[in-house]
C-alpha cells in the first residue's frame, strides 16, 4: 500500500534512521483500530491505523502516553509518530516483546499504578480533550469534581445517550441522579494522574516480567476512578489490589463511588454498542438513587 511508504518515510526522519516497512503482520486484539506490527532494517514497531478523520484521536492518545511515560511510573510504549492522509490516520508506537508475567508483577502493576496517582495536577481534567474508545471525551481543567463528574463525564454521556435515542427511564433516572449527585460525592479528592480507561485488556508485561499499559484515556481526576474500572470487566487478580490498597488506602464510600464512577464507561458501552448496557445503567442508577433516599 502507498500508505506504507508514507509511514515509512516518517518514521526514518522522526528517528533519524534508515528504515522502510519491509513486512507487516496483522495483530489480533483491536476493536477500533487494526494494529500491525511493522519491520524493516531490523527494526520493528506496532502501528495502529485507522481512516484519517482519526488523526486527532491518534495524537491525543500520543500525548497520554507520554504524560504517563514523564511519570516515571508505569512503563507505555514510546510513542514514535503518528501523521494521517487523504484516507488513513496512523500511529506508530514502540514494540514491546510479551512476557507471561508473575506475582510480582501483578504486585509492580498496584505499586506503580499508585505511584502514577501521586502524579497530582492543581485542576481536574487535561490540556487536552480525548477518546474514550471512539467517544469523545471532554477534559476542560476545572477546579470542582463534582462539576466535572457531573458535565463532563455523566452529563455527557446522558446527552449523547439521547441523541442516540435512549430515552425513557434512563433520562428520568439520569436527570434524579445529575440533580442529586453532590449528596454522593460529597468530598473532593486530589487530581491524580489517570489512565483513564484500566481493564483487563489494557495492561501487559514484557519479557522482564515489567508491567506495561497502554491505550490511555488520560486526564486528572479521583484516582479511584481507575480503581473502579478495574473491577467493571471481570477484575484485576487479588495480588494487585493487595499491593494498591496497602501502598495507598482507599477512602470510606468507595463502594458507592466505584459505582457512579464506573456508570460513566457503562452510558459510554451503551453510546457505543446499546444492547443491555441501558439496562444495566438504569440497575446502578437505582442502586445509587436508594442512596440518597
Amino acid at each position: 500500500m502507498k500508505v506504507w511508504q508514507e509511514i515509512s518515510a516518517q518514521i526514518a526522519t522522526t528517528t533519524h534512521s534508515q528504515f522502510s516497512i519491509e513486512a507487516s503482520v496483522l495483530l489480533g486484539g483491536g476493536c477500533i483500530n487494526r494494529a500491525y506490527c511493522v519491520s524493516g532494517n531490523n527494526q520493528r514497531y506496532f502501528l495502529k491505523l485507522n481512516t484519517s478523520d482519526s488523526f486527532a484521536m491518534f495524537g491525543a492518545e500520543a500525548a497520554g502516553l507520554m504524560e504517563i511515560f514523564h511519570s516515571q511510573t508505569l512503563l507505555v510504549p514510546e510513542p514514535i509518530c503518528y501523521g494521517q492522509n487523504a484516507e488513513f490516520a496512523w500511529l506508530v508506537l514502540e514494540y514491546i516483546s510479551l512476557g507471561s508475567g508473575n506475582r510480582d508483577s501483578l504486585t509492580n502493576l498496584g505499586l506503580q499504578l499508585a505511584a502514577m496517582h501521586r502524579t497530582t495536577s492543581k485542576q481536574f481534567g487535561w490540556i487536552r480533550d480525548n477518546t474514550i474508545g471512539k467517544t469523545p471525551q471532554i477534559n476542560t481543567p476545572s477546579a470542582n469534581w463534582l462539576e466535572f463528574w457531573r458535565t463532563q463525564r455523566l452529563g455527557y454521556q446522558l446527552n449523547l445517550a439521547k441523541v442516540n435515542g435512549f430515552g425513557g427511564k434512563l433520562q428520568i433516572l439520569g436527570e434524579r441522579l445529575l440533580g442529586d449527585l453532590d449528596k454522593l460525592l460529597t468530598s473532593s479528592p486530589t487530581p491524580s494522574l489517570l489512565h483513564g480507561d484500566l481493564w483487563g485488556g489494557n495492561y501487559v508485561f514484557d519479557t522482564m516480567n515489567n508491567p506495561v499499559v497502554f491505550d490511555p484515556a488520560v486526564y486528572y481526576g479521583d484516582r479511584e476512578a481507575d480503581i473502579a474500572m478495574t473491577e467493571l470487566f471481570g477484575g484485576f487478580p487479588a495480588d494487585f489490589y493487595s499491593a494498591y490498597r496497602h501502598d495507598y488506602p482507599l477512602d470510606s464510600g468507595y463502594n458507592v463511588r466505584r459505582i457512579i464512577y464506573n456508570l460513566y464507561h457503562i452510558l459510554n458501552h451503551l453510546n457505543l454498542f446499546g444492547g443491555s448496557y441501558g439496562h444495566q445503567a438504569e440497575q446502578m442508577m437505582d442502586i445509587l438513587l436508594a442512596e440518597i433516599r
